[in-house]
């Protein structure tokens, strides 16, 4: 699919008072290159007033009567029931789409035509697709707001912002850290969005892969040209003791068309009890989550297993994004 260049959303009429509050108002969220440290300060603030908010009344009414098209072409359990119940702890309503097969996109219908028609019914999109740019052209069609939930192997916006969101929670900083991203960093985009949202910090970036799933080269040569320096390996031995965030993903069976390669690596790295006691006793560990055996079970009563907690705060995330894109936080 063809990338399309972002529609301007300066037609809107926008209440100027929460236009000029937050600068999310009525804007698509499509990439992790809209982000800077002021705007993530700004939406971790309000991901932290969620939290509070769900810890002690549950809900509020904050989006009542808006109402979110949840659209997903693609399988999802964390992602999109997250949005929803972003949508539903706020007051709104959602337009739940899990299985397109079943709609008129299996009868042939564009995604222009089914972002058009779904606009029509509400006041914000979150769309997964399998192609990259699917977003971009999703909100170039489109003049409610679009959010990004994963265009193919190219970016996740919303899980690299709840994963550095995480981060601070748990460990209170970003700069001066250590990070460790494992395993499949060739078709991982959490992992992709993660790396361009942490240039903007003073930390050490490590790339723990085998060979045939290191960090595409578009990262690395983003990263080179904004003066970043990384270290790539095939040893998680040689950085478990030092680090500070060990990131772990899984091989995604899905984006391989030769089983016989994915066999080869699906088992390349095993985050275990064995290999936690080498750990420092501050660290998390992080997984966006399905693991399928790269991180034994026995490792989640370790308290420096934090992708559990890392899930949660996606709906903070998510609650803070729609409120802000609606003109409401």
């Amino acid at each position: 699919m063809q990338r399309q260049p972002q529609k301007s959303k300066i037609g809107r009429s926008q209440p100027a008072d929460a236009a000029r509050e937050n600068g999310f108002y009525g804007q698509d969220i499509l990439s992790v290159d809209q982000f800077n440290r002021a705007r993530l300060e700004y939406i971790f603030d309000v991901a932290h007033e969620m939290r509070v908010l769900v810890e002690r009344f549950g809900s509020a009414d904050l989006l009542q009567g808006k109402i979110l098209a949840n659209l997903f072409y693609e399988p999802s359990t964390r992602t999109s029931s997250s949005f929803m119940a972003a949508m539903l702890r706020l007051g709104g309503q959602v337009i739940p789409i899990n299985n397109v097969q079943y709609s008129s996109v299996s009868k042939g219908e564009s995604l222009p035509d089914t972002i058009r028609t779904l606009e029509s019914y509400s006041d914000v999109i979150v769309i997964r697709h399998p192609e990259v740019g699917s977003a971009a052209t999703a909100a170039y069609y489109a003049e409610k707001p679009v959010i990004n939930a994963g265009d193919g192997v190219g970016e996740h916006p919303t899980q690299s912002l709840l994963d550095l969101f995480t981060v601070v929670e748990e460990l209170g900083r970003v700069d001066g850290l250590k990070v460790a991203m494992v395993g499949d960093l060739k078709y991982g985009r959490t992992v992709h969005s993660l790396t361009k949202l942490l240039l903007d910090f003073d930390v050490e970036l490590t790339f723990v892969s085998p060979e045939i799933l290191r960090m595409p080269g578009e990262i690395l040569e983003k990263m080179q040209r904004s003066g970043r320096s990384y270290v790539e390996t095939e040893s998680i031995q040689e950085v478990i003791e030092s680090v500070d965030v060990l990131y772990v993903t899984r091989v995604q069976k899905e984006r391989f068309t030769d089983l016989a390669e994915y066999d080869r690596v699906k088992d390349f790295y095993v985050v275990d009890e064995e290999l936690m006691r080498r750990a420092k006793e501050e660290m998390i560990v992080m997984h966006p989550l399905p693991r399928v055996g790269e991180i034994s079970y026995a490792v989640d009563d370790d308290p420096r297993a934090a992708y559990f907690r890392q899930m949660r705060n996606g709906m903070y995330i998510r609650m803070a994004l729609l409120a802000s894109v609606l003109g409401k936080a």
